[in-house]
């Protein structure tokens, strides 16, 4: 919580009861304020107006990849990764209160929650399957219908926000279903310190660049977590790499960092913070300051 001061807002995407308000409260505690917003430009618009002190975002998942869209709006954008969580993914299938599993007709959620659910929807087949914008919105439409041959799949945090029934636990197909979450905020406000860097660059569109661009992070021994490209707009065929390196603020990653403004056109540190343990780690928050 802060001190002296308002509990601080953080803004997500999706509605009341998504994997991404689970995020938030788990990094910033179930003091922190959350700010549903109904697209992912929407919430990085409450951070750029005033509205929200922080932002919790999606930006990758262990079965289904990346979120492009968010490495996008982040680049597009001044705030800096203050910490990271990860968070399991167990889907379960909701109803309104006194539904039965004989009873369900279509089920609803999210396309990519849906296709995550085949064994569910093999064993009922007569099931119609319907997407939805999120999963959380999928159960508050459900519960709110009253219609008890209606189901959604969700976390449970979604049934106990929207007051619906939980027919069937942990309908996923693949237990290890884990999504990371960034949480963003103004450079002055996140502390840079941790033992993990983001950062992104763009390279020369020449022979050997990006194999220059890596080599002084070898020579030290830093390790590469992840690269992921992205086009940059204007300039077809061309890219810019974002780059997940272990490493704390300090020599190693300094000097590497000097080596490599050498070798690319552009660099930019997107900020240095504590990497995710699986069960997540809360923040805490004081003075007005993420810490």
């Amino acid at each position: 919580m802060r001190v002296n001061e308002a509990p601080l807002r953080v803004a997500f995407q999706g509605e009341p009861g998504a994997f991404s308000e689970e995020a938030a409260n788990r990094l910033l505690g179930d003091e922190a304020v959350t700010l549903p917003q109904p697209t992912f430009e929407a919430a990085f618009s409450a951070m750029a107006v005033g509205l929200a002190d922080a932002l919790v975002v999606p930006i990758e998942n262990s079965l289904a990849g990346s979120v492009l869209r968010v490495y996008d709006l982040l680049l597009e954008s001044d705030l800096t990764i203050a910490a990271e969580t990860i968070v399991p993914v167990e889907m379960h299938l909701i109803s309104c209160p006194g539904a039965t599993l004989a009873g369900i007709r279509s089920v609803e959620s999210h396309p990519m929650a849906l296709a995550q659910c085949e064994r569910m929807f093999a064993t009922h087949r007569e099931w119609a399957r319907v997407a939805a914008e999120d999963t959380a919105g999928s159960v508050r439409r459900v519960v709110e219908s009253g219609d008890r041959t209606r189901a959604a799949i969700a976390g449970a945090r979604a049934a106990e926000r929207h007051g619906g029934a939980i027919l069937a636990r942990n309908v996923q197909d693949n237990a290890g279903n884990f999504t990371r979450f960034l949480l963003l905020a103004d450079r002055q406000e996140a502390p840079q310190t941790g033992d993990k860097t983001t950062l992104v660059l763009r390279l020369a569109h020449v022979p050997g660049s990006l194999l220059s661009a890596l080599e002084p992070f070898a020579r030290r021994g830093i390790n590469l977590l992840k690269i992921e490209s992205r086009p940059i707009h204007g300039c077809p065929w061309e890219y810019q790499f974002f780059l997940d390196v272990e490493a704390a603020a300090g020599a190693p990653i300094e000097d590497a960092l000097e080596d490599l403004r050498k070798n690319v056109q552009s660099l930019r540190v997107l900020g240095c913070y504590t990497a995710a343990r699986p069960a997540g780690e809360r923040m805490q928050v004081a003075s007005g300051r993420i810490q």
